[in-house]
């Protein structure tokens, strides 16, 4: 999987000066975003900006791993009791703009890496920059799950 994770990034990076197409399904910078696990994470984005807690939980994984400001999160249940609301808040309260989203699926498991560029007023402190995530996804009893997050900026 990393050997696929390296070439994805190569491959985004090499294509980055290319000139925009006309919708983000020709992108290259959007590769694989209609797939069932990248619908998902679209889900979970909506979810979470929306502050509907109930439908970012059922996206989870149980056993999910969730990496944010150096901090660690190691079940849905602690992520929806802890940081949850105050991210919910955080995006309800921002601007993102989605710069790239590439989804590799192999078999029963898929990664979603993306970059975004966020703005506004939150707490009293103007934001402007840009942030990364990468999402693991997993198939499990027929529903793709997320079982691992990273977030940073």
């Amino acid at each position: 999987m990393l050997v696929c994770v390296i070439s994805v990034l190569f491959t985004s990076v090499s294509i980055a000066h290319e000139a925009k197409p006309n919708s983000l399904e020709q992108s290259p910078m959007f590769i694989g975003i209609k797939s069932a696990p990248g619908q998902v994470v679209t889900q979970f984005h909506k979810a979470l900006k929306a502050q509907d807690k109930i439908a970012a939980r059922k996206l989870l994984a149980d056993d999910v791993l969730i990496f944010e400001g150096g901090g660690v999160e190691r079940s849905a249940d602690e992520y929806a009791h802890h940081h949850m609301l105050s991210d919910m808040k955080y995006l309800a309260a921002t601007n993102s703009e989605l710069l790239e989203h590439n989804v590799k699926v192999t078999g029963n498991s898929a990664v979603s890496m993306s970059r975004s560029k966020t703005s506004g007023t939150y707490k009293n402190k103007t934001l402007n920059y840009e942030g990364m995530e990468t999402i693991v996804l997993e198939k499990q009893l027929g529903e793709w799950k997320i079982v691992h997050i990273h977030w940073s900026n």
